[in-house]
C-alpha cells in the first residue's frame, strides 16, 4: 500500500451525514465501502487545540474508470480536505 500525502481542497456530499460522493482532483468518486468515522486521536492535535469530537472519515472512493483509492478526509474552518489517500 502507498500512501500519497495530499492536503488538497474537496466538495463531499453525505446521505444523513455520511460521505456518499466527493470530487477531488479533477475526479468523480463514489464512496463504496462503509465509512469509518475518525476523531482528533487519530492524528496529532496541538495540546492547546480544544477537541470538538468527530474529526474526519476514512472511506475507498471508486472513480469512473474504476480507480479504488482510500481516503482520510476531515473538515477544516474552510470546507473538507484531503490528508492522506491510499492506493
Amino acid at each position: 500500500m502507498t500512501a500519497i500525502n495530499i492536503e488538497h481542497t474537496v466538495t463531499i456530499w453525505m446521505v444523513n451525514d455520511i460521505p456518499a460522493r466527493m470530487v477531488y482532483a479533477g475526479r468523480r468518486w463514489r464512496v463504496t465501502d462503509t465509512p469509518t468515522r475518525i476523531r482528533h486521536s487519530i492524528w496529532t492535535v496541538p495540546l492547546d487545540e480544544p477537541h470538538h469530537g468527530l474529526y474526519g472519515w476514512r472511506f475507498q472512493g471508486t472513480d469512473d474508470d474504476g480507480l479504488s483509492l482510500v481516503f482520510d478526509v476531515y473538515r477544516g474552518e474552510d470546507g473538507w480536505h484531503v490528508h492522506r489517500a491510499y492506493d
